[in-house]
């Protein structure tokens, strides 16, 4: 993913509203969300790595990954697609799940994990240095910095979210995807030097990224309430943002 907004305890039916894109090449193989098999997840799959950048259980864990924007940084290390599958597919909480893998993160490529179980939320991240956030309730943002880094569209993006819940919004999610499809750029003065270049800083502002062989894949709403239920739904582009299909999957833990 590219960039996050989630609320976390923050509305009265859904623990947890995450909205995100994932940005990347069109010519990356994957598949689009579904239940796998093995493990037992509802993702999306990227086959050339193996690993997922969004999925969640039945259970009602949640787990999201981005990258970490800067050339400069080389990528090396296993893939980053594989700690949101590995998260998804153990059995430790969130807590525990946080503590291991400190110990390995930086084996890793540059990255930034979001998870989520029935009651805790953490934020991992491996550059500078591995370090690990318990998240507090409110409305946070995520994209290729770290942590509720302040980029105009991270900003834009929870802003959306919380406008969403003043409004009351329960199960509509047409303004979250309207959201997530915002094409605006940004002034150069409120852009971040991440080394690639004001134009491709220009580029990469907006929160829907379109061109012909990079930009938006996926735009994902997942909503898990108090009870443990919920829903993910994965909306998908090709290039120059032509739709390419919607998928919605709803689940609930075995007890409810």
């Amino acid at each position: 993913m590219c960039v996050i907004a989630f609320a976390w305890h923050a509305h009265p039916r859904w623990r947890l509203v995450l909205i995100g894109n994932r940005d990347e090449f069109h010519a990356r193989p994957s598949l689009p969300l579904a239940r796998w098999d093995q493990p037992a997840i509802i993702a999306g799959k990227d086959l050339e790595a193996g690993g997922t950048w969004l999925g969640v259980t039945d259970e009602g864990r949640c787990s999201v990954v981005t990258n970490v924007r800067d050339p400069r940084d080389p990528q090396l290390g296993r893939s980053r697609g594989l700690l949101s599958l590995d998260y998804l597919a153990g059995h430790e909480d969130a807590v525990t799940h946080a503590e291991t893998l400190l110990r390995t993160a930086a084996d890793y490529r540059p990255f930034n994990l979001l998870t989520f179980d029935a009651t805790h939320a953490f934020y991992i991240g491996n550059r500078p240095d591995s370090r690990a956030q318990l998240v507090e309730p409110g409305v946070h943002g995520l994209s290729n910095a770290d942590f509720n880094t302040p980029w105009p569209k991270t900003r834009a993006l929870m802003a959306h979210l919380r406008d969403w819940i003043d409004a009351g919004h329960d199960d509509e999610f047409a303004p979250l995807f309207a959201a997530l499809a915002d094409p605006r750029g940004y002034p150069d003065d409120q852009l971040p030097d991440t080394g690639v270049g004001l134009e491709r800083e220009r580029w990469l502002s907006s929160a829907f990224i379109r061109s012909e062989r990079y930009g938006t894949r996926a735009s994902t709403v997942v909503a898990i309430g108090h009870d443990g239920r919920g829903v993910v739904v994965e909306r998908r582009f090709g290039p120059n943002g032509h739709e390419d299909g919607e998928t919605a999957v709803p689940f609930s833990p075995a007890s409810a």
